[in-house]
Parts: C-alpha cells; structure tokens; sequence
C-alpha cells in the first residue's frame, strides 16, 4: 500500500472485514433482555378507524405489551416531523400533513402503522398483531399523482384542496414569459420520472433502550448521519438532545432513504421506556416496500425557448412532484430549493421560471433518493433538447455545443442564481462522442437493421449540485494501542469512507493508513456531524480532517519543541520524519510523540496531548458533471433492450482514490437504468394497493441486465475547497436515466417514451408506430 498519497487507486480497506462476513449491522447487535417489536400495517390505502381492540393479542404468549395511537399520546409523544417550512405562490403556508408514529384516527396508505406489538420472539409478536381487531371504515383513495390535483377527487387530507400541500415557484416568471413570446420556435414535452423503491440490501432496523434512572435511550439503527436522527427524536418526545444516543454501526446502503427519522425509530424508543426492557425491529422486505420512503415521483411538462440561431433563451417548467400520505423529513425542499437550483444545467439560459406542485396522494411518503431532485431535473433538459433537435432540424449534438457554457466564462452564475466555480463541459462531452465513436455510429446502425434489429444512440450532459450541512466535525485521537482514531461527522453506507479518510489522514499525518481507524456513527463521540447525503461525504469531511490534522501537527510542534528542547519556531514537520528541530538531525515521529505525551500525562506532568477536534465551516458546495453516452439494440419482436457501449467522462474535481469514484459512477449507472428500463412502482387505482411489493413484482437490474460501463475521470479542480473535490456519489444516477432515454428513443425514430421503458412498453411503442 502507498504512503502517505493521495489520486491513487488504493483498494478499500474495509472490504476484509466485510467481504468474511465481520460487518456489524444493525439487525446483528443483540443485547440482554432483548424483546421484539412488530407493527401491525394497515390493508387499506385510506380507511377510518371505527374501533380497535387489543384485549385478545395481549393475551397471547409470550406478549409483553400492545400499543396504539392512544397510548403515545397519553405520554406526549409527538409527530415525526417534516423539518422543510415552505411559503406558497400566494404567501400562504404549505399544508400540514400530521404523521404520528402509529395512525391516530385514520389510515392513508398501505403500511400506515395501526398498533405496537413487542413480544419476547419475533414469531410472538406477528402472531399477536394478527389478533389485534380493527374495525375500518374504508374510504375512497387516490394514488395516481397525474389526476390526483383534479377537482373532485378523493382528499388525503382534508386540508390540502385538491391534494396539493404547496405551490411553489422560483424565477422571474414575467421575464421568461417575455423571452418565450419573442421566441423562434417553443419546444414542449411533458415527461415522467417514475416512483422508484429504494430497496437497499439491508432493511431498515432498530434497537432502543432506556436507561429508567437517567431517563435516556441509546437508539442503535442504520442511519446516514446519527445526529440528525438524535435532534429529531429529541423533539419528538420533547426533551433534551442529550437524553438521546444514537448508534450507526455498519450500513448495507442508503441511496438518501436511511437520512430520515421513521415511526419505527420512535415506536422502539417509546417501547424501551414502556415495558422497561431493550426493544428490537427489523424490517421484513415487503414491510420495507411498504414503509421505507420511495424516491422521484415526478410529471413534468417542460417548455424551451429557442431563438432562429437555436440559442436557448428560456426555460419554463411545471412539475407535480408527488409527497405520498405523508411529508416526510425532507420532502418538499427535494423538487424544489435541491431539484430546482440544476435547472440551467450546463447551458447559457437567459432566465428560467419553474413551478413546483406538491401532491398528496395516498401511497407511501417520497423523500431524497441517489440524486434527490437533480435526476428529474436534468431528465427533464436533456430529454427537452433532443426533441428540440428533431423539431428545428438541427443536429441534437451541435444543438448542446451552441449554448454550453465555456470554460472561458467561469465562473459563472446560471440562470438559476448558482456559481459555478470551474467547468470544462465541452471538452468532457468532445471526450465521450470520440469513446462511443458516434461518427461511425450510422454503419452500426445500418448493421442492426440488416439483422432486423433497431439501434439508438444517445448521450446526457448532467450538472450536479452538492449539499448538505454547512458545518461538519473530526476528531483525532493517539489511542493507547499506537493508532490514530480518526472520528467522523458522515456515515458510510458501503461508498468507502474508510478509505478515503484514512487516506487524507494518512497523507496529512505521515501515519502509514494501517495505523488509522476511522470511527463514525456514535453521536455521544462527536458534537455534531451533518450525516451522509448531497454527495457531500469528502469535501466536507475531508476539510473537517484538514482543519484537525493541521491542529494535531500545532499541537505536535509546541509538544515536540519541550522534548527536543528546542524553541517552537524551530520546530518542522514533514510525513517522513515527523517533527524535527531545523538544520539538525534530532527528530521524533508523531506516533513516538503522541506515545510520550501520554505517559507524561499519566505521570502527571502538566503538558497537552496530540489530541485535536475542529469544526469546519462549509462554505461551498460543488457542481461536479459530466457526459453519459449508450448505444442500444432493440429486438422490435419482444421489445427487449440489449446495450452495446456504454461511456461515462465524468469531472468530479480532484479524485482521491479514482478507483472508489468509479465503483460510485457504476453503482449510480445502474440505478439510473433500473429506473429507466425496469422500475415500476405501481398501484392498483381502485383499491390503492401496492402491487409491487415484493422482488416478484418489483424489477431490480442485475449483472446480466447492465453494459459494461467505461468511466474516464477528467479532472477540473474545484477551486472553492482545499481538496479540489467535486462529489463523486450521485453523479452516475443523474447522467444515466437521459442517456439512455435519448438512445431508446433514437432506436425509436424519435417516438417519446416514459420511464420506466419496459419490453412491454417498448413493444407496444413500436406496434403503435
């Protein structure tokens, strides 16, 4: 393993431990006394509840105790939250959509959580929902986002009329609709980003317990940031942050869906301190289709501008963004303040005027999903220009050349108020049309159709922007055993942070990277920490070790200046010798000196330890983007997608380890094609029933189903972060669906398509025509 560098392809140093099976999950931990939680769902997607007994479940064996609505309330546990406040068109506030952690007096979806059953065994506590009686009053459900708006149509909640919970908007929508009239020619295309479900390898999971003479919980659950679950929790049972730790230790991914604060978290909690014992749920995998939150959901009718020179001038959309039953932690702030903001993409757009339109439906809450806004909203443009291209008659290629930002205007400010700060976008785009050799994509496809077969060629440019906390924390601690504790404020959920970070210690510190250890997930070890989301992870993070490893290497030096016996400006440090006294040869390595340091503490001696925790302030986030190209192969008698290329050149700023980013960028493909050509989240629309709750109804891609995807990394240092890093995590989810969209439709001869495009719909597209 190199030393101390960094830009190399280091292979990552927690798959030992997790590829033998050492990972700890969740759903691993077991602890003494420990009972079982199960929650019984509502079958119906809108219901009254008429009556609920629960005399006879808590008679049967081995149960501890069974909970309803009625019970939390009479101990003041409050709402799971929706922490977004959002202001209407009109200056009015969005719609409240109270969600308690088991449903008060109605159901709104399948999965609603009607009772508390915690029993000594799992199988107890299944059993024993089933004896629970609910009398329902079924009432009539919407499910479809497309209609939901209608007048007339069943209300989620009474409150929001017409179902919408808030109308929103960004832009100056008078000086679009100025440059629209003086346009040349309007392009128009309303398209779909279907409702995807997250369906992480490891299910959801908690683990409560109470401490009855402290009046605190220690919560273990799969997390993508430990503290924001803490704050919320705290509010939720009104009471102190501190009376709340909250554990995360190994995360079978996230994909955005582990960020939140779930009913499940605050039901264990409120067992614990109930029956007085540990408390233990674990998702079974159709309860999770059911109750994790679901990603996109989005109808978008998009409008584009052109001038006779086909010059962009405007951009006007109009997107109902599905929110479920419920809002969710972060719901509305997704379409809107994080979807809205890429809108201009990589394009010289004179204004942009988006209106946003949140839907209630009786389905299961939408929250951030690998992307969280910036997909749908680079699906939308990148699906516009194409189709601009056909209409003008001018090459869908030379259409993006004409209004791409140079390299030469940066930075630069968007139509969308945003700076980008560094970009080379036509280079990157140059670089994938010569990997897929589009020149010589016509032979190709005459080949294709010799064997009675359709081929398509497409490419997306996307433009990410990053997010998250505007702080974040690390801390550095010389452990007794000689190595470096390195504690962190962001949560891996399989993307490589130990890696990573031990790699920026490393290279800061001089300690060889198999003398770090990376600890996250333990909101009592650190002040704060903003969690993992928004591609966020090492740029600020990775500012969080620079500020502290600069504070260790200060605190080195005044420590090595008393043990070297020399005056403090004399000190130096380098990676390979530590601290030395300049001009000399006397020298002490860092790990040596943390180890005295320490065993003069222990002596008593009034001198300070290595020991450093900094907060560092985030000041910028990041646009990383890139070029997606596919070419695919329809068989026109089954509808079946077969790829034959697929290129990804990506500029994610400065790569720390290019072999991790790449894994990020495959990983990120192939959700990007699972939702395109396979996805379908689907409800009955009589019943509000999920159909597609299970992996026999619900289309994951596998190996087979996926191309080999070739990533080259062009790096265009970010200039707003000391490492240059641009974020590396959302990016293959954003490029991918467009890309392959544009392709398809070529294959198509142009015919527009909805996501997801399966053989089925292909095939019947192709009959149509």
């Amino acid at each position: 393993m190199a030393k101390f560098g960094l830009s190399q392809a280091v292979r990552r140093v927690e798959d030992p431990r997790l590829l033998k099976g050492n990972g700890l999950y969740t759903g691993d931990i077991q602890v003494p006394g420990e009972t079982h939680a199960y929650i019984l769902r509502s079958p119906h997607a809108h219901a009254r509840i008429v009556s609920l007994d629960t005399a006879a479940a808590k008679a049967m064996p081995g149960v501890i105790g069974v909970f309803t609505h009625a019970d939390m309330a009479a101990e003041g546990v409050g709402e799971v939250p929706c922490v977004i406040p959002m202001k209407n068109i009109d200056g009015s506030s969005r719609a409240n959509t109270p969600h308690f952690a088991l449903a008060k007096d109605t159901v709104r979806h399948v999965g609603d959580g009607v009772a508390l059953v915690i029993a000594e065994t799992p199988e107890a506590a299944r059993d024993a929902a089933e004896a629970v009686m609910v009398d329902y009053d079924i009432l009539p459900a919407v499910t479809d986002l497309a209609t939901a708006i209608d007048p007339g149509q069943p209300l989620v909640w009474p409150e929001a009329k017409n179902n919408i919970c808030f109308d929103w908007s960004v832009g100056d929508k008078a000086k679009v609709d100025g440059l629209f009239a003086q346009a040349a020619h309007v392009t128009s295309l309303t398209v779909v980003n279907n409702r995807v479900v997250v369906a992480s390898m490891e299910a959801r999971a908690a683990l409560a317990q109470y401490d009855a003479a402290a009046g605190s919980w220690t919560l273990h659950t799969n997390t993508q940031g430990a503290w924001q679950v803490k704050g919320m929790l705290a509010g939720v049972f009104g009471t102190e942050e501190a009376k709340f730790r909250v554990v995360t230790t190994d995360v079978g991914g996230g994909f955005g869906m582990k960020l939140f604060l779930y009913s499940e978290h605050v039901l264990a909690c409120f067992a614990a301190r109930k029956v007085g014992r540990p408390v233990k749920w674990v998702s079974e995998r159709t309860e999770a289709f059911m109750s994790d939150s679901h990603g996109r959901d989005n109808v978008t009718l998009g409008e584009l501008a052109l001038d006779k020179d086909g010059k962009f001038l405007a951009l006007r959309t109009r997107n109902l963004a599905g929110m479920g039953a419920y809002l969710s932690n972060y719901a509305p702030f997704i379409p809107t303040g994080a979807g809205t903001k890429v809108l201009a993409s990589v394009y010289g757009f004179q204004a942009i005027y988006a209106h946003v339109i949140g839907v209630l439906t009786n389905t299961v809450p939408v929250d951030a999903y690998r992307g969280a806004g910036r997909p749908e909203s680079n699906y939308l443009v990148e699906r516009l220009i194409d189709t601009a291209a056909r209409e003008i008659g001018v090459d869908r290629i030379e259409l993006r050349r004409r209004n791409m930002v140079p390299s030469s205007a940066m930075p630069y400010v968007s139509a969308m108020g945003q700076r980008y700060d560094s970009g080379e976008f036509s280079m990157l785009m140059e670089e994938a049309l010569k990997r897929l050799d589009w020149q010589g994509f016509e032979a190709r496809r005459a080949a294709s159709a010799a064997k009675g077969k359709k081929r398509g060629i497409g490419i997306a440019y996307y433009l990410e922007a990053t997010g998250g906390a505007a702080t974040e924390n690390a801390s550095v601690k010389f452990a007794e055993d000689g190595f470096v504790d390195v504690y962190v404020g962001t949560q891996s959920t399989g993307q490589g942070h130990e890696t990573a970070y031990a790699m920026l210690t490393s290279h800061e510190l001089g300690v060889p990277m198999d003398k770090i250890r990376i600890k996250q997930g333990d909101s009592d070890t650190l002040p704060s920490g903003g969690g993992t989301g928004g591609a966020r992870s090492l740029y600020s993070e990775g500012q969080a070790i620079l500020v502290t490893t600069a504070s260790v290497i200060e605190k080195g030096r005044q420590a090595a200046s008393e043990i070297l016996e020399a005056a403090l400006i004399d000190i130096e440090f380098d990676k390979v010798h530590g601290f030395r006294v300049a001009g000399t040869d006397r020298e002490i390595g860092i790990l040596d000196l943390a180890a005295k340091q320490r065993a003069r503490i222990a002596a008593g001696e009034d001198t300070i330890l290595l020991d450093a925790l900094e907060i560092a302030n985030i000041d910028n986030h990041t646009f990383p983007n890139g070029c997606h190209g596919a070419e695919v192969e329809v068989d026109p008698d089954t509808g079946l997608i077969h790829f034959e290329k697929y290129v990804v050149v990506d500029d994610v700023g400065h790569a720390l380890n290019p072999l991790i980013v790449r894994g990020q960028v495959h990983g990120g493909v192939a959700q990007g094609i699972g939702q395109a050509f396979m996805e379908r989240t689907a409800y009955d629309p009589d019943s509000g029933q999920l159909l597609s709750a299970s992996f026999m109804d619900y289309a994951l891609p596998r190996a087979g189903d996926l191309p080999n995807i070739e990533v080259e990394l062009l790096s265009v240092p970010c200039e707003t972060n000391p490492l240059g890093v641009k974020g590396a995590g959302e990016a293959g989810a954003v490029g991918s669906p467009p890309a392959v969209v544009n392709a398809l439709v070529d294959a198509l001869g142009g015919k527009a398509i909805d996501m997801p495009a399966t053989p089925e719909v292909v095939w019947k597209a192709l009959q149509a025509a």
